[in-house]
C-alpha cells in the first residue's frame, strides 16, 4: 500500500534523514521517500504487517507532528 503523510517540524537535511531511518526500520516497510520541501513522508508498505498508526508513531517518536 502506498500512502503519504504530512509532517510538521522538519527543517533540515538531518531531520529528513532521521525520519527516513526511523520509518525504514519498521517491519513490513518496502520504500520510504521523505521530502523536506513538501514536508511529506511517502511510504510503500505491506498493510498485512504494518498499520498506519505504527508509521505515525515512528515519525512522532522523533519529535515531529503528523497531520
Amino acid at each position: 500500500m502506498k500512502k503519504t503523510f504530512n509532517v510538521k517540524g522538519m527543517h533540515c537535511k538531518s531531520c529528513e534523514m532521521l525520519v527516513k531511518d526511523s520509518v525504514t526500520e519498521l517491519d513490513g516497510m518496502n520504500k520510504v521517500d521523505v521530502s523536506l520541501i513538501k514536508n511529506t513522508v511517502t511510504v510503500d508498505y505491506d498493510e498485512k504487517k504494518l498499520k498506519d498508526i505504527a508509521i505515525k508513531k515512528a515519525i512522532e517518536s522523533e519529535g515531529y507532528k503528523v497531520s
